[in-house]
């Protein structure tokens, strides 16, 4: 009955009604009511829905562990000795762990389907026979979107591998965040965990603010590795891309001067 009590309780804590807490784990309201009063046990696809919705791992939740709010970030949680659940494909004939990509289109259900071994075995799945990409890591690539990571143009697929330790996550290097709020967010990072328990998110296209995302409301972290990208026009290579957006920015300036000179005159 520890999982009922605990259901019920953090239901409770987070002012839903049965209904609501069914939308969100997309299951049928009369459900939630028998697993509260322990009339019936959730399939593993519904803890981890749980999981995912209420931010705990399955042990504390099937063991009846509530959470404080006021507890301080969770040591165990960040340095992956918790259990996480990472969906990860595996290739029949060689019992090797295949790459899956997440296109744009496939992004937004990313964050509901990550930990669902159906969603990411119906993802596209490839292996990458380059020598510098070792076989012991557990692979994942991307595909971005927006103008945020220029030079990395959008449509542009990064390779990413899987970090268990976010502890280890370094300063000024790129990485893939799933976060709660947002999704799939290719940003670098900027750590600060041990002093405030956050990540600083950071566009190299310099007209996106740099922010904080508590590591409560990160739910996978991949470091790239490498990136793929079709479009090699001039105008996008390289730098150039940041030039030709820092002269569109001086222009839209020079503008707006011209219009604050005109209503002062």
């Amino acid at each position: 009955m520890e999982l009922a009590h605990t259901l019920k309780a953090l239901r409770k804590k987070h002012g839903w009604t049965q209904q609501q807490l069914a939308e969100r784990a997309g299951i049928k309201r009369s459900l939630v009511g028998a697993y509260e009063e322990g009339r019936a046990e959730p399939k593993l696809e519904t803890l981890l829905a749980f999981s995912r919705i209420f931010q705990m791992s399955l042990d504390a939740l099937v063991g009846g562990a509530l959470p404080s709010a006021a507890a301080e970030v969770d040591a165990e949680r960040l340095a992956g000795r918790k259990l996480r659940v990472l969906a990860v494909p595996i290739d029949p004939e060689t019992n090797r762990e295949r790459i899956s990509l997440v296109p744009v289109k496939a992004a937004a259900g990313y964050l509901g389907g990550y930990g669902d071994i159906d969603f990411v075995e119906a993802l596209p799945q490839f292996s990458l026979p380059i020598p510098e990409l070792s076989s012991e890591e557990t692979r994942r690539v991307f595909q971005i979107q927006g103008d945020s990571m220029l030079p990395f143009l959008p449509g542009s697929y990064v390779i990413s591998s899987y970090v268990q330790d976010w502890h280890s996550i370094k300063t000024g290097e790129l990485y893939v965040f799933l976060t709660q709020d947002q999704g799939v967010v290719f940003k670098r990072a900027s750590n600060h965990i041990r002093s405030s328990g956050e990540i600083e998110l950071i566009s190299d296209n310099p007209i996106y603010a740099p922010y904080r995302v508590h590591v409560e409301d990160l739910l996978e972290v991949w470091k790239v590795e490498g990136s793929i990208q079709w479009d090699l026009s001039p105008k996008l290579r390289g730098d150039d891309a940041v030039l030709t957006r820092l002269d569109a920015l001086q222009q839209e300036v020079r503008a707006l001067r011209t219009a604050l000179n005109q209503n002062v005159a």
